[in-house]
């Protein structure tokens, strides 16, 4: 019996690649022989016609199969709920827009019969990038990695191949506030590296501008570590002992010279310096405590407005009701 392969695609607003990317997926899934693949796309709430486009597409081919989503929930809440659908052994997270290429598909696919749980596609290079996203995201990576202590991949993105019991075990992992590249090196298992050189977007715009990718950064950072908070903590603990030796030695300099008037910039300069130190550290209290508060509402990750694959459409109650008494959502 023939195992199956799902191949999992966020999408948002994608219309302009669309076309392309199901060409190149099908030469390559149609090169493959002694495996069944499913398409899974996951419309991320897009507002042009990539859902028009992927239901003519699925018309014509009855493996591909499109989750629906209610609205936009965000890129990594797409992906667990492309989990969720997914019907394969295994599953390949790619993205729509073809900057990272297919054809590795064929390698990734080999490396997982050879044992391998998790294939991960790292970019040796990343074309179509400034040199300032370049450098932030390579600061970032290096900076997660000293602060937290799982080993966390360094230049890769979603592109990979994950074994069943990989999708299982991020299943089980519904955090609101999710920063799903961490979750990868969290759950462990076997992984292997593959190296490949990142083109630029086939069509489009990216969907990430600076402030996406400094929410997706503090993610991140308050998802894999508490080093924030304990580096807040031992900062006060530094300025106290400062405060406290330069205390003494303002009261013995005015016992044995006298009282002088100090100079009104220094003090100054002293109050906003500790009150930008309290501020920041409130504000990183506040972001854990943010992250509580969400976590508390139990909130469902997503809505399915609409979930066909292949064999018809299922309606938003039917899928509602099926996926409470399975735990789905």
């Amino acid at each position: 019996m023939f195992k199956t392969i799902t191949i999992l695609i966020p999408a948002y607003n994608e219309e302009e690649v669309i076309y392309q990317l199901y060409s190149r997926l099908t030469k390559v899934i149609d090169s493959i022989t002694g495996y069944n693949f499913e398409l899974l796309f996951v419309n991320d709430g897009s507002k042009d016609n990539t859902v028009e486009i992927l239901k003519n597409l699925g018309k014509k081919d009855r493996r591909i199969s499109l989750v629906d989503l209610s609205r936009n929930f965000g890129k990594e809440v797409a992906m667990i709920a492309g989990l969720d659908f997914s019907v394969g052994d295994a599953v390949v997270i790619i993205d729509a827009d073809l900057q990272d290429p297919p054809e590795l598909i064929i390698e990734m696919i080999r490396y997982w019969e050879q044992g391998y749980d998790d294939v991960y596609a790292k970019r040796a290079t990343r074309a179509g990038e400034t040199w300032f996203k370049k450098w932030t995201a390579s600061s970032f990576y290096k900076l997660l990695q000293r602060m937290s202590r799982i080993p966390i991949q360094e230049n890769t993105g979603d592109f990979r191949l994950l074994d069943r019991r990989c999708i299982e075990a991020l299943k089980q992992l519904r955090e609101t506030q999710r920063y799903t590249k961490g979750m990868f090196s969290w759950i462990g298992f076997n992984k292997k590296e593959i190296l490949f050189n990142r083109d630029s977007r086939a069509a489009g715009e990216t969907k990430w501008n600076y402030y996406k990718l400094l929410d997706l950064a503090i993610e991140g950072i308050t998802s894999f570590t508490t080093a924030p908070l304990r580096l807040s903590a031992m900062l006060g603990v530094f300025i106290s002992i400062g405060a406290f030796f330069y205390m003494i030695f303002i009261i013995t300099r005015t016992l044995i010279f006298g009282g002088s008037v100090a100079g009104y910039a220094s003090l100054m300069t002293v109050i906003l310096f500790l009150g930008g130190i309290q501020l920041l550290s409130l504000g990183i209290i506040g972001e854990y405590l943010g992250r509580v508060f969400n976590e508390t509402k139990s909130r469902p990750l997503y809505f399915v407005k609409e979930y066909n694959n292949g064999k018809g459409a299922i309606s938003e109650q039917k899928y509602m009701e099926n996926s409470f008494s399975q735990g789905r959502i």
